[in-house]
């Protein structure tokens, strides 16, 4: 039996009837899972049903791009944290290393010990 539409009583037999059905009672799982995003609206209903179903369609295609561009945004910025940390990683080790290498060359670091050694002796 086919179902009338729940706004204009419009008795042709379309798949929109049944997803203006599920709209009026705020069911938007039901209305997803009878195709709310690739439906198309019974031409033999009154303008404001097609324009109900063609409104809660376009709601929801713009409510899961906008998913998707906050999901995609998430993933690149975890990215870039990843490889931001990855280069810090990088360019710490090397530092790490530059600093156990002796600031001064060696004959200066050699006068400069000699030097301490000196003023540690005066002061002994």
């Amino acid at each position: 039996m086919p179902t009338a539409c729940p706004t204009c009583q419009c008795t042709a037999k379309h798949p929109a009837h049944r997803l203006l059905v599920a709209l009026c009672e705020d069911d938007l799982d039901a209305a997803l899972t009878l195709g709310l995003l690739d439906t198309m609206p019974c031409p033999s209903c009154a303008p404001a049903c097609g324009a109900r179903l063609t409104e809660a369609r376009d709601a929801r295609r713009f409510a899961l791009a906008a998913r998707q561009r906050h999901q995609a945004r998430a993933e690149r910025l975890a990215r870039i944290k990843t490889e931001r940390d990855a280069a810090r990683r990088t360019t710490a080790a090397p530092a790490a290393q530059q600093q156990s290498t002796p600031a001064l060359p060696t004959v200066a670091a050699d006068a400069l010990a000699r030097a301490l050694a000196k003023a540690k002796a005066r002061h002994a």
